[in-house]
């Protein structure tokens, strides 16, 4: 009997952004041994997907979220026990992983120094570490168009629109982790189409819904009960993907351009100081 796709996989092969995280993640998450401890860390806006796909590449993984909107969703989908990182603090041994990635969580936190020391404490001396952030650069066009659409940091859940690549190096060398490549993704035309789709839900579908007053900001369904409330528009959108993936190539033509998401790998100083 054939197993049915879990609805979180469906939603993310329907993912532009999400599609593009992974193809840059797996660009530095070459090689991994079977016995490496992983760890990724999100914060909220994750129902499991990447965490799954990620697992695909070999290795011994660890979950945190910096929220607990979703973790019950992310472990049944996984199979696995999903942390919650109270109060921005990761529940794991110093110098325990091989390899730490975080996905989308320095724009949340009112401290990014904080989250990325804890990020090189549970990391081995010489591990791997891999930050992803939007950019933050607030005079590219796209994030000019967000604001106009009233689609602020307030909108996404974020204390800050996010960092340029300097500022991510910046965080990364004074707490002594090493960066060592670059890479941006999701050019304008990716970006507007992603902000066609988050504009969508915040101010039309959630408008007046319980979920507008909760404290949580959410861009788009996290959870199955989510989901099915704007099931319509979902399988609308199902329909016109293919067009929405063919109109994101758009991007090829824009290629010395910076992307509007930075990922930064680098690598945990051997040298221990003072936490």
């Amino acid at each position: 009997m054939h197993e049915q796709t879990p609805w979180q996989i469906k939603m993310f092969r329907k993912g532009l952004k999400k599609n593009l995280r992974l193809k840059s993640l797996k660009r530095y998450l070459n090689d991994i041994g079977d016995d490496e401890r992983c760890l990724l860390a999100t914060c909220g806006d994750n129902n499991g997907a990447m965490n799954y796909f990620l697992r695909e590449l070999g290795g011994q993984w660890s979950w945190a979220d910096l929220e607990n909107t979703c973790i019950a969703e992310m472990s049944e989908l996984l199979g696995d026990p999903v942390n919650f990182a109270a109060d921005e603090k990761l529940p794991f041994d110093d110098d325990y992983y091989d390899r730490v990635i975080a996905i989308d969580v320095h724009e949340h936190v009112d401290d990014p120094d904080d989250i990325t020391r804890e990020f090189r404490r549970v990391t081995r001396p010489g591990g791997q570490v891999i930050f992803t952030v939007p950019n933050g650069d607030e005079s590219k066009l796209a994030v000019r168009i967000k604001h106009a659409l009233r689609m602020t940091k307030e909108a996404y859940g974020h204390t800050r629109v996010g960092f340029t690549v300097a500022e991510l190096r910046e965080i990364m060398t004074r707490n002594q982790i090493t960066p060592l490549n670059i890479d941006t993704y999701s050019r304008f035309f990716t970006e507007m189409l992603e902000l066609s789709i988050n504009f969508l839900y915040v101010k039309v579908l959630k408008k007046g819904s319980r979920e507008e007053e909760d404290d949580h900001a959410e861009i788009a369904p996290a959870t199955r009960e989510q989901l099915k409330k704007v099931g319509g528009s979902y399988r609308l959108y199902s329909l016109i993907f293919p067009i929405y993936w063919v109109l994101s190539r758009l991007d090829y033509l824009l290629p010395f351009t910076e992307g509007y998401c930075v990922l930064i790998a680098g690598r945990r100083d051997t040298y221990r100081t003072g936490q």
